[in-house]
């Protein structure tokens, strides 16, 4: 597959789905705090991806992929108080613990092609 814009990379659709996923699960969170920081490494995901692809060259892009995978490891890492805490459930925990990981492993794979 020829990736001709950022919506096609597999990686950035499935950042797209996690960060409305959280937006939608935790919208009545009370730790502002908390709130905003889980919401903005989720779009920071997706943003990276977005902004090193039109950046136009590989070197950019690989810098901006792994600053994307570095967003996935916060929003993974802030998985565990917001479990604990009991700002989401053990499910959720579980379905968005498995897309920053698939989002990592295919940035990965990217940054490898690049």
């Amino acid at each position: 597959m020829i990736i001709t814009k950022f919506e096609d990379i597999i990686a950035w659709q499935k950042a797209k789905i996690l960060s409305i996923d959280i937006y939608k699960n935790i919208i009545y969170c009370r730790d502002y705090s908390f709130k905003d920081q889980i919401q903005r490494a989720c779009l920071s995901i997706m943003n990276n991806i977005a902004e090193g692809f039109e950046r136009r060259t590989n070197k950019e892009l690989i810098n901006f992929l792994f600053i994307a995978k570095g967003s996935s490891a916060e929003v993974r890492s802030m998985l565990y108080p917001a479990l604990e805490l009991n700002y989401i459930t053990k499910n959720k925990f579980n379905e968005w613990y498995t897309l920053t990981i698939d989002i990592s492993r295919l940035l990965s794979g990217f940054i490898e092609t690049l």
